[in-house]
């Protein structure tokens, strides 16, 4: 049986007077992909925020309840959320590649945190466009812009650059949205893969990516969670109409 990695207990969210999140538990399962589902506004994204804490920087905003990760409560002042980010990756919608080299755009974390030796950062940047399936596609290129790779390949690019920090959690939100269909297969297949390695919760809107590459998936609703089980079961007999009638596309 595989260990929960995150848990969440009565996790509420607020946007100044706004309950953004309304009492979260969820257990997120070791090496496992869990998709976040639900019409926009419903809180998917939020929540995937405050696992990495990209929510503390907006103003006004709250949260109540906890969030474990291993033995540690993220919510708590104590934590360091620079540290915490070491430990969480996060991938977003667009793909964000610095105005740097493809090379240079992995090295970055690594250099931020130390590591100056050229033969370690060679071997740093092969190992993780390799792991991001696109050492083959960029490795006679390393020193060229990363900004004219193509979006795929951007999206790829920004993934190794996340793996390069070595977490133990990646997020994604929407990270094929933005994508033609050849490339999301591409980064479909890449993240089915990942998980032999990292534990992964991805926000999408697409039923059918949901469907194909998470193991198990949440259904948010008006800030709460409305259903959260296996794939699987959540697609073929959900529990609740609300749930049969989003993933049909009678509404969201």
């Amino acid at each position: 049986m595989k260990r929960s990695v995150i848990q969440t207990e009565n996790l509420q969210f607020y946007y100044d007077s706004h309950h953004a999140l309304k009492n979260i538990n969820l257990q997120f399962e070791e090496k496992q992909i869990t998709a976040l589902i639900g019409p926009s506004g419903c809180g998917k994204s939020t929540f995937l925020r405050i696992i990495n804490r990209m929510n503390d920087l907006i103003p006004g905003v709250r949260a109540e309840g906890a969030v474990w990760i291993g033995e540690e409560n993220i919510l708590d002042s104590s934590i360091d959320p620079v540290e915490l980010r070491k430990k969480v990756g996060m991938v977003f919608q667009h793909a964000s590649v610095f105005p740097f080299s493809i090379y240079e755009n992995i090295a970055y974390g690594p250099r931020i945190q130390g590591e100056n030796n050229k033969k370690v950062l060679d071997e740093i940047v092969e190992m993780n466009l390799r792991a991001a399936a696109l050492w083959d596609e960029v490795k006679d290129q390393l020193d060229k812009p990363a900004g004219g790779l193509s979006g795929g390949q951007q999206q790829r690019l920004t993934i190794a650059r996340t793996l390069a920090t070595k977490p133990e959690i990646l997020l994604m939100d929407e990270p094929t949205s933005a994508l033609d269909p050849i490339s999301t297969g591409k980064v479909e297949e890449l993240i089915k893969k990942l998980k032999e390695q990292y534990t992964i919760i991805i926000v999408t809107h697409n039923m059918q990516q949901a469907a194909r590459i998470s193991d198990f998936t949440a259904f948010f609703l008006n800030g709460e969670v409305k259903e959260y089980g296996p794939a699987a079961n959540i697609f073929t007999s959900p529990a609740f109409p609300e749930t049969k009638d989003y993933i049909t596309g009678k509404f969201g």
